[in-house]
């Protein structure tokens, strides 16, 4: 990649390559309202992601109710695009849903209290599941933020938290942020 935008365009680009993108609005209403084209036989509608421009600032809002910032990489991403959950092989990407500014971002992250009060005091800020059903929480761990702000990726086990109240860590699934991008990337291409 020459450059990140190019790199962010790459990765979201697999989306259609590594999931159907078909949805009803019973299942999905957030990719309902990134669906195109007519119904098929199933009563199902495709969807694809959604290029924006959303102001910088945007990011401002939903930094006032999270620990930390995103990388750089990710900061890029949810300014530029929308998107509805989306297994992409190695994990499943939260969704940010369509809107002017990142408000629907803001109600994903605040989704799960339970989850976010045993991850922000681990250092942990969740942007993803496990791949497929898999619940456990894909996140950024920030307390090891590189030079460029990007952060190492990790897996913590859903049912320790919820369950036991307690913080326990599966995988480390990249050494950053870019890194996972480019794996997507790759496993797109495999």
């Amino acid at each position: 990649m020459r450059n990140d935008s190019e790199l962010v365009d790459s990765f979201v680009s697999t989306f259609g390559k590594l999931d159907d993108l078909w949805t009803s609005y019973e299942l999905d209403p957030i990719a309902w309202q990134l669906a195109v084209g007519n119904l098929n036989e199933y009563g199902m509608k495709q969807w694809r992601p959604s290029r924006v421009s959303t102001e910088q600032s945007s990011l401002e809002a939903l930094y006032a109710d999270l620990p930390a910032r995103f990388p750089p990489l990710y900061e890029r991403l949810v300014l530029s695009y929308r998107w509805a959950e989306i297994d992409l092989g190695l994990f499943r990407l939260l969704p940010n849903p369509p809107g002017r500014n990142l408000a629907g971002l803001s109600e994903e992250f605040s989704r799960d209290q339970a989850m976010q009060q045993i991850l922000f005091p681990n250092k942990c800020l969740q942007f993803g599941k496990g791949p497929d059903l898999n619940y456990d929480a894909i996140c950024f761990d920030w307390s090891r933020r590189l030079r460029d702000g990007d952060c190492p990726v990790i897996q913590v086990d859903h049912e320790e938290i919820l369950s036991h109240y307690r913080f326990k860590k599966v995988a480390d699934l990249a050494p950053s942020f870019r890194e996972l991008m480019l794996r997507v990337i790759a496993f797109r291409l495999s």
